[in-house]
């Protein structure tokens, strides 16, 4: 069981979302950087799917009242094991009794926690994201708060072998992560799109400026989505739109010219016009983006965006691979 102390700023249980029920209208939800979340339920032996705690901005300070396999995922954030500072991106062992301290973010503003196990909470349509509008999932559907009381599940057994990485007493694996496969977190990033289907209904000067002038996150947006602030875009003619589905990182345009980048807690459908789309690749350094924070749109092909996509699940095939590695050579060396 793990024990909230403090809860942090915007602290949920989310895993990747509540697939396959769009049709009805429901929210999908999920990691807000389904990348980070991903690995760090790699790290602990778990299924990428597995329900992991998402932090926002400021962290919480849990008390463990089990031992536990943890991996924290994300933005750079400071963590502390019972005053000792850990190092993110890798496998770190807790005991019994610990206390884990997770600081504001230096650098981006989400992070993931990931327990091997994963957590005991209810599934709602197959999913155990927390909706928060509709207080729906997650730890009774709302944001952790001091006392929460978290069960964990019972690990897996690639999580049992992972333990043995600390057979030695260390805190911590010696390995974390390479940088190679990590998204370039920053305050300005320069983000990949494919024009969307309705580009043309915008004046050409107004596609140009989208591309080639920032745009700043404004204070008005949540895990909904990110609205922007920056060159108004204007359409060639007065359009009448029918609502159609909308996905992660579709960049939707209202009549007032400012455009809205959808995310994780995106409505299921939407009748603005749709500048752009976000390439799957892309969607973890938007999501990193902190209030304030400036970004760029680069435009790429389709193609494009697809080879993107498919190199790094090879990265992440790679890393599975290599978790696998570090655990067997370890029970190699044990047993001579």
């Amino acid at each position: 069981m793990i024990k909230v102390i403090k809860p942090g700023m915007l602290t949920t249980i989310q895993d990747l979302g509540r697939t396959g029920y769009q049709k009805f209208g429901v929210v999908q939800s999920g990691a807000m950087d389904p990348f980070a979340h991903r690995i760090a339920n790699l790290l602990v032996g778990n299924p990428e799917n597995e329900a992991a705690i998402e932090i926002t901005v400021t962290g919480p300070v849990l008390e463990f009242q089990t031992d536990a396999l943890i991996a924290i995922c994300g933005g750079r954030f400071h963590a502390y094991l019972n005053g000792k500072p850990i190092g993110l991106w890798r496998p770190v062992r807790v005991e019994n009794g610990s206390e884990l301290r997770i600081k504001q973010a230096e650098t981006g503003c989400r992070a993931y926690l990931a327990v091997a196990g994963g957590f005991s909470v209810p599934t709602v349509l197959k999913s155990k994201s927390t909706y928060l509008r509709a207080r729906i999932g997650g730890f009774q559907g709302r944001t952790l708060k001091a006392g929460d009381e978290i069960q964990v599940g019972m690990p897996g057994e690639l999580s049992k072998q992972l333990q043995s990485l600390f057979e030695d007493g260390s805190l911590q694996a010696s390995w974390s992560v390479s940088k190679t496969i990590m998204p370039d977190y920053g305050t300005f990033p320069t983000i990949r799109v494919i024009k969307g289907r309705h580009a043309e209904l915008f004046t050409d000067e107004s596609i140009q400026e989208f591309f080639r002038k920032p745009y700043r996150i404004s204070r008005d947006s949540d895990r909904m989505g990110y609205r922007l602030e920056g060159p108004g875009l204007e359409f060639k003619r007065a359009q009448e739109m029918l609502s159609e589905s909308v996905c992660f990182g579709t960049v939707q345009v209202p009549s007032g010219g400012q455009p809205i980048v959808l995310l994780a807690d995106r409505q299921t459908t939407g009748g603005y016009s749709k500048i752009a789309q976000i390439a799957a690749v892309d969607l973890p350094l938007m999501a990193q983006l902190k209030l304030g924070d400036k970004v760029r749109f680069q435009e790429i092909s389709l193609e494009e965006a697809q080879a993107l996509y498919i190199d790094r699940e090879k990265q992440i095939r790679l890393l599975k691979k290599s978790i696998f590695y570090q655990e067997k050579r370890r029970d190699t060396h044990a047993k001579h």
